[in-house]
């Protein structure tokens, strides 16, 4: 009998050691609660491109007689570049000048008609009817002579047109015709890029938050060309996405640097890469050792004001690099365990252990592909 309740004595105070043993503190690591200002990094692959481009092309169509330049040629402001055969305008403007003389003419003895009209009248010789129909007479004939003006004018314009001259100071990208060939009307012929600034244009997954870009600087490295990196900013995002390429496009102005205009044509149709940051927000940053679960729920550890451990769900934005982001469940300036809190319960005691977070940052960096 004595034996026996020694035992249970034995096993009672053996129970209360253990439970008093587990009530004891525990060392873990102890993580302050911050914001953190979310940038999502992205890389880039695209073309380098003139900031103006344009296509030029006949006003009228016709026969080509001459191309004056070739791709790669750099050429000025009214510079001719092509031309088509006059014949058809040349004989158009002969018609409409010897129209303008013939209402000039005209014009002249309604003039003098009205002249002696006025005359006669102011002698008393003349009636007033007499001078109204001169006058009449004059008013037609000055109209005749603004509508030839404006046929002439027109037709000198057109013999102008078979002349295809650049508008600006430029570089031929493109050529697209030959001596010889028929060319309809505002048919593309050459195309010309505006010297005096590149961009850079991409195309790029629809991802989240793409529009905050929006202004963000952009390093750009050129990619098979021997040029330094260049900056630039994100100047236009396109609103919808290629049906064919799922993707969206994306230009970059590229600074001036003072470098001449032959760096630029040598960096027109280049590859570029180009790498952007730009912010997404912000988010509560914990160690990715602090995440357990609670049930089916995501959950952290939260370090109570006695010292003990509360479990408290969670909800998870998106995962990064070393860390998870957090919208709700807790917040900033709260503490919760990281490291060592596959060891807690419920209202267990903890002490800071002193173990530095190991990748706690005041800004969380993400590719956009880590978006959960």
């Amino acid at each position: 009998m004595k034996t026996r309740c020694l035992s249970i004595f034995l096993l009672t105070l053996g129970v209360a050691a253990s439970v008093a043993r587990a009530d004891q503190p525990i060392s873990v690591q102890f993580v302050p609660v911050q914001s953190a200002e979310l940038t999502f990094e992205m890389s880039l692959t695209g073309t380098f491109a003139a900031k103006d481009a344009v296509d030029l092309g006949f006003r009228q169509g016709g026969r080509v007689t001459e191309v004056l330049v070739d791709e790669g040629d750099r050429v000025r402001a009214g510079q001719a570049l092509a031309y088509t055969d006059p014949v058809q305008q040349d004989q158009a403007l002969s018609v409409a000048e010897a129209s303008l003389s013939s209402a000039r003419a005209t014009e002249a003895q309604a003039r003098q008609a009205f002249d002696r009209a006025e005359a006669m009248l102011e002698r008393g010789v003349g009636t007033r009817a007499g001078r109204d129909q001169a006058q009449q007479a004059l008013s037609q004939a000055e109209g005749a002579v603004r509508r030839a003006r404006s046929q002439a004018d027109q037709a000198r314009r057109a013999v102008e047109d078979t002349v295809l001259r650049a508008p600006q100071d430029s570089v031929v990208t493109a050529r697209d015709v030959d001596a010889g060939q028929i060319v309809g009307a505002a048919q593309a012929v050459i195309s010309l890029a505006v010297l005096g600034g590149l961009e850079a244009v991409f195309q790029t997954p629809d991802v989240p938050k793409l529009d905050r870009a929006m202004g963000a600087e952009v390093v750009l490295e050129p990619i098979d060309v021997d040029a330094p990196d260049l900056i630039g900013r994100v100047i236009e995002i396109a609103p919808l996405v290629d049906p064919q390429t799922g993707t969206v496009t994306l230009r970059v102005r590229v600074q001036e640097t003072g470098q001449d205009a032959e760096m630029d044509i040598g960096l027109l149709g280049a590859a570029v890469r180009g790498t952007v940051h730009f912010p997404a927000g912000a988010a509560i940053a914990v160690p990715w050792t602090a995440l357990t679960r609670d049930g089916d729920q995501p959950a952290v550890w939260v370090v109570n004001a006695e010292g003990r451990a509360d479990l408290t769900q969670v909800q998870i934005e998106r995962f990064a690099n070393g860390e998870v982001l957090l919208k709700g469940g807790v917040a900033e300036g709260q503490v919760v365990v990281g490291a060592g809190s596959q060891m807690l319960y419920p209202g267990r005691p903890v002490l800071d252990a002193g173990i530095a977070p190991e990748t706690v940052m005041p800004a969380a960096t993400m590719a956009p592909e880590a978006e959960e």
